[in-house]
């Protein structure tokens, strides 16, 4: 059932012991928007805790806090996760079994009991402040650190299109009203790279391949190029963002092998090309300018797989 903000504040009143679960690849919306909302149940006398189904890259460590030790769940929410398929190994436990989800993705399949999503907001960090606001609850300054983090991470930094008058409108009153340190936050989220990541950036650029007249380009990250570049996947974050940077192109698409036959894929929009609509056509969805979706198969047919659907979408503009 999709319920409206004060709903949602409804339901964080009545709660008690909740499990908070993320999803897998974490980012800074999901990390900051799930430890936000533990710190708020937190100052409400609940127990709660944050669930990932893989480890929280280092990068966001600033952003975490201790959780109320073992205890069994009466309450599950799920924050930032538009489906169950992103819960990866935590999905057999939960599924059936989410009370509450907080999102922004028009693609959510409403898969919990109740359902609070704003497809209008920037990060699922913008939802829970409106929900925290409709509480009438303080923000600490942590928690307006993790709501900070999720909107610049999902708005680009403030570039994307999504970087909506009311998200610059909540940052700037976390600015002035809190000890926020954003100029560390952007240079760790968006300046700060690993050797091996530059190292991995220069080798996926050097073998991008373009299709359609240019319309669309296409990297792929290899286990062979991580090992090579010793890189771990959790520095992954942001990669997606590479193929748009080459002047003309449409779509970029980011491969990344997961494991042999097995790629995760994450396309980004330039302009008008709907890639919500594409990732949806092939199993996945997520934002009409960055979406995703997973499939198996040889790199070569998951690429014709990939350039068919991207053409098919480019035809409609």
């Amino acid at each position: 059932m999709r319920i409206e903000i004060a709903q949602a504040a409804e339901c964080l009143k009545q709660c008690e012991d909740v499990y908070i679960l993320i999803h897998q690849s974490p980012d800074g919306d999901c990390v900051g928007a799930g430890f936000a909302l533990m710190q708020l149940l937190h100052a409400m006398g609940k127990r709660a805790k944050v669930l990932c189904p893989e480890p929280i890259p280092a990068r966001y460590g600033f952003l975490t806090a201790p959780d109320s030790g073992e205890f069994p769940a009466k309450y599950v929410i799920g924050v930032d996760v538009a489906d169950l398929q992103l819960l990866g190994n935590l999905r057999s436990t939960y599924e059936g079994h989410v009370d509450l989800c907080i999102d922004h993705h028009i693609s959510n399949t409403d898969y919990a009991d109740r359902v609070c999503v704003d497809p209008d907001a920037s990060a699922a960090c913008q939802v829970l402040y409106e929900i925290i606001q409709a509480l009438g609850m303080p923000l600490t300054d942590s928690m307006a650190a993790c709501i900070y983090t999720g909107i610049a991470t999902d708005t680009g930094c403030f570039k994307y299109e999504n970087a909506t008058a009311r998200a610059h409108e909540i940052v700037a009153k976390l600015k002035r009203e809190h000890a926020l340190p954003y100029a560390r936050i952007n240079r760790n989220m968006f300046d700060v790279k690993s050797l091996g990541r530059l190292k991995m950036e220069r080798a996926v650029m050097e073998i991008m391949e373009f299709y359609l007249d240019g319309r669309c380009t296409m990297i792929c990250v290899t286990q062979d190029i991580l090992r090579q570049m010793q890189v771990e996947e959790a520095e992954l974050d942001g990669i997606a963002g590479l193929p748009l940077q080459v002047e003309g192109v449409e779509v970029g698409v980011t491969l990344k092998e997961k494991e042999p036959g097995f790629y995760k894929i994450s396309m980004r929009s330039a302009d008008r090309a709907n890639v919500s609509r594409i990732c949806g056509q092939l199993g996945g969805g997520g934002h009409v300018k960055a979406a995703g979706c997973a499939l198996r198969g040889t790199l070569s047919q998951v690429k014709e797989i990939l350039v068919r659907a991207v053409e098919q979408e480019l035809a409609l503009l």
